[in-house]
């Protein structure tokens, strides 16, 4: 039985992906953001809210702004 890679027959599904990972990348990097200013607030957890929301920030420009089907 002779196995075929599905992206090879359908680009569509290639680039349906694509575009769902960057939408999915900027949702989580969104609420990275949030979470990490609501710990921010208080003083105690504000390490834990910096590196948090910086992440956030990193994860959803990159969702923004990466190449879309591009192999790096």
């Amino acid at each position: 039985m002779t196995h075929i890679a599905i992206g090879a027959h359908h680009p569509w599904l290639t680039a349906v992906e694509n575009v769902l990972g960057h939408v999915l990348a900027i949702i989580i990097g969104f609420v990275m953001m949030i979470v990490g200013l609501a710990l921010g607030v208080t003083l105690i957890m504000l390490p834990v809210g910096l590196v948090i929301g910086l992440t956030g920030v990193a994860l959803f420009v990159g969702g923004l702004f990466a190449h879309i089907g591009r192999d790096a």
